[in-house]
């Protein structure tokens, strides 16, 4: 389900409405190994499934910055915003990571457009995100991202 907004006037009214949940996404071995591989962190409780079964959550889990990375094609089916010429991740102002997420999981975001202020050129927005584990009793991450959109 994703919202589709023209410009940034349209986004501006926006401000203060829940932008809903998206679908949910498995996080498999091979995305984590794939991360790994990407930013250099192979610790065994990532990329070991056999010694991670035995460590302290009974299966492999993403790192913390996967499922943190995972906001941005999850976001996009969110909101989509449209006839502006760019659009930057701008940066976070909170990030927790309350559960971590074992191996096979599914997550999804549920999304709010928290505020809309103006910048120059364009605006930044606030979004408050809860990157959600499908059948668990704690969130994957709770976060506050910054992006702006220039006209």
């Amino acid at each position: 389900m994703s919202i589709t907004v023209n410009g940034l006037d349209e986004l501006k009214k926006l401000a203060g409405s829940d932008l809903g949940a998206s679908e949910w996404i498995e996080v498999t071995q091979e995305r984590i190994d794939t991360f790994a591989d990407a930013t250099g962190d192979h610790q065994w409780i990532h990329v070991d499934p056999e010694r991670a079964e035995h460590g302290p959550f009974g299966a492999p889990i993403a790192h913390g910055y996967l499922t943190l990375s995972l906001f941005i094609p999850l976001f996009t089916e969110l909101l989509d915003v449209q006839g502006v010429t760019t659009k930057v991740n701008y940066g976070l102002n909170k990030v927790r990571f309350p559960s971590p997420v074992k191996v096979g999981s599914r997550i999804r975001l549920v999304g709010r457009l928290a505020e809309v202020e103006e910048v120059p050129g364009g605006v930044q927005i606030t979004v408050d995100g809860t990157i959600e584990i499908e059948g668990g009793a704690k969130p994957a991450a709770v976060l506050q991202s910054l992006s702006r959109f220039y006209a």
